[in-house]
């Protein structure tokens, strides 16, 4: 079955490599099995990236990294997800600078379930495309994006999307947090 929004997300269970470089992570403390069942009760945005060590990625799980505390403001969970080992995503994070304290997991996906679950692996190469999932609290799939592997995804559409997705009311394009919804607006009349 495809993924679809509106039904339940798949279910994923893995390693995640956790937790700051900076304050002494070694693999005895840097691993975590999770699952989505996990976070019931949460609203999850899980995305996907191509491979460690490679150019596009860390600007984007930066960035991630940087509007997490907004995203856990919003009660919301950030997932990295490639079709990398947890000791691949461990030594990335060691020698990458910007991913050194990243405040969010990076799931290991190297048997490439995930990706192959939520449609996005490129089979070819063996990778994940880029796509980004918003999952609610009841587990189901909110909304879905998956682009090429050239292009990083913009951060602040995510956020953006997840917040819209939080008022339960019908919003307009290019909605912003803190504007009128389409079912709160006041009425137009006719002249």
């Amino acid at each position: 079955m495809a993924v679809m929004v509106g039904n339940h997300a798949p279910d994923f269970k893995g390693t995640a490599v956790v937790g700051g470089i900076s304050g002494g992570l070694n693999p005895d403390n840097a691993f975590k099995d999770i699952a989505l069942g996990d976070f019931a009760g949460k609203w999850v945005v899980l995305f996907f990236y191509p491979l460690d060590f490679t150019f596009v990625c860390p600007t984007e799980i930066a960035e991630f990294g940087r509007a997490y505390e907004d995203f856990r403001d919003l009660d919301a969970e950030v997932i990295g997800v490639s079709t990398d080992s947890k000791h691949s995503h461990l030594a990335w994070r060691r020698q990458e600078e910007k991913l050194k304290d990243l405040p969010f997991m990076l799931l290991a996906d190297n048997t490439k379930a995930v990706a192959r679950a939520y449609g996005v692996l490129k089979e070819e190469t063996g990778y994940a495309l880029r796509g980004t999932f918003i999952i609610d609290p009841d587990g189901v799939l909110q909304y879905m994006v998956v682009h090429n592997e050239d292009v990083g995804r913009s951060i602040a559409e995510t956020r953006r999307v997840l917040e819209a997705l939080q008022t339960g009311e019908l919003c307009p394009c290019n909605w912003q947090k803190g504007e009128s919804t389409l079912s709160n607006a006041p009425a137009e009349t006719e002249a």
